[in-house]
């Protein structure tokens, strides 16, 4: 038993220190462009070249403000997201994960020129996530459809 001390002091350390991250400043989005993915597989967006990393950006019919009342209301009924900071623009969003407390970032930005919110998510820590961030951005926007046709 005494020879698993090492990887539960490892396993705790990770869980208190490792799984957080340092949170981002604010956002640069510079020009309607939302920062780029690194190389890992820890980050999807809807304005990646990358197809490993791109995710279809979120579409709708109404007005900006409305739009961006709707994906707030869709991101305030998640558990474990929290709205950071918020303008006309954007939505930046923290999200932690259930099991292991790792940190995400969400970027909703509502573009200009088009009635299209581009997203991106990233974990702060880590290589893989499993796909996490893809699937948390294909609920939400699931979610932002369902409540659109309310």
């Amino acid at each position: 038993m005494h020879g698993h001390r090492p990887l539960h002091l490892i396993l705790l350390a990770l869980m208190v220190f490792g799984c957080a991250g340092k949170r981002p400043d604010a956002p640069e989005i510079a020009g309607g462009k939302l920062p780029a993915c690194p190389s890992s597989p820890n980050c999807v967006s809807s304005q990646s070249d990358d197809p490993d990393h791109f995710i279809e950006p979120i579409t709708y019919r109404t007005s900006k403000a409305e739009a961006r009342d709707r994906l707030k209301t869709v991101i305030e009924s998640m558990d474990r997201a929290e709205i950071l900071r918020e303008t006309d623009e954007f939505l930046q969003v923290e999200f932690t994960t259930a099991l292991m407390r790792f940190k995400d970032d969400g970027l909703f930005y509502f573009d200009e020129n088009e009635p299209v919110i581009h997203m991106r998510s990233a974990s702060r820590v880590g290589h893989s996530d499993l796909g996490k961030n893809r699937k948390r951005l294909e609920k939400i926007r699931k979610a932002f459809q369902d409540e659109s046709s309310k």
